[in-house]
């Protein structure tokens, strides 16, 4: 458990409570803080497993905590944007979308594993990942910059768009496999 890869797994979940603390502060440098934390956390989703891949640290526990950590840490992110009202109204929509598909495919992948059924990432699913994580970011420090609440919301619900696709494309390709099933 205690290799460079687990460690930076477990890194993001210990950057939630500053960066919660930091999203109620009502000054730009606590929102920039913040968006610096995101930034590392963000890193060091793609991080670990490339550590663990490339220097052999693949572990159960890394294999078990990076997807959980993963949720945890959008999720989070998601619910505090909502919280200090940085996603608001019929945005929320968006944020409703991404955790219910989080949840949905987390739950395919866990009844499909038991049965030694892989649903692999989809490259539209990364690039589903890459436009959330930059609309999560811009909505950090939004209200800081000119424009920055409208453009979030727009990346995010870009991002949901591709959630609600790929969350269909993994529904259907899970329920085929289900079909098949004795």
């Amino acid at each position: 458990m205690n290799n460079l890869a687990n460690i930076l797994t477990l890194t993001r979940l210990a950057l939630l409570p500053p960066m919660i603390v930091l999203f109620f502060i009502p000054f730009s440098w606590a929102a920039w803080v913040c968006l610096i934390l995101y930034i590392i956390g963000a890193a060091t989703d793609w991080l670990d497993g490339w550590v663990a891949r490339k220097f052999n640290q693949v572990t159960e526990f890394g294999t078990l905590m990076d997807p959980i950590t993963d949720k945890i840490f959008v999720v989070t992110i998601l619910l505090m944007l909502v919280a200090v009202g940085r996603i608001e109204n019929l945005w929320v929509l968006s944020v409703v979308i991404i955790i219910v598909r989080e949840f949905m495919v987390s739950g395919l992948r866990e009844y499909l594993g038991n049965k030694d059924i892989k649903l692999p990432v989809t490259n539209l699913a990364k690039w589903k990942t890459t436009l959330q994580m930059i609309a999560t970011g811009i909505l950090i420090v939004g209200p800081y910059f000119w424009g920055g609440q409208m453009l979030g919301q727009l990346v995010l619900t870009g991002a949901s768009i591709l959630t609600l696709i790929t969350g269909w494309n993994y529904l259907k390709t899970a329920l085929d496999h289900m079909r098949k099933m004795p």
